[in-house]
């Protein structure tokens, strides 16, 4: 049985950071895909950040190109989200997916993943 389990969100300044982590168990093996998306309070699920966890390929959506990042630790099963430059916008909270394989062109679509950890809130306020 895949469990996800997301941490780090908090509270932090307009200009900060975070770093969010997503524990997988259950994914063994690495031709699976970790997907990022956020929810704001009134706003539809947004998909932002997609890594696949064989070959560490990756894409981003616009709102979060250039200040959010991915990495992977493999022997910990764990991925990570980076938030860098935060603005009031970004509050939200943050889930992490997965789903086995990779295709690029839908990796941000939540009806493509299969499996949900329970979510971070990270808001972002002076």
């Amino acid at each position: 049985q895949v469990q996800l389990v997301e941490s780090g969100g908090g509270l932090v300044q307009p200009g900060g950071a975070l770093t969010l982590s997503c524990a997988a168990s259950g994914l063994d093996s690495h031709y699976h895909t970790i997907g990022w998306f956020r929810q704001a309070p009134g706003k539809v699920r947004e998909g932002i950040a997609s890594m696949y966890s064989f070959d560490g390929d990756s894409i981003f959506a616009s709102s979060v190109k250039g200040r959010f990042s991915l990495s992977r630790d493999n022997d910990k099963k764990t991925s990570y989200l980076k938030l860098n430059h935060l603005t009031t916008d970004d509050t939200a909270k943050y889930y992490c997916a997965a789903r086995w394989g990779w295709v690029k062109s839908v990796a941000l679509t939540e009806q493509n993943y299969n499996y949900w950890g329970q979510g971070t809130q990270v808001t972002v306020s002076s």
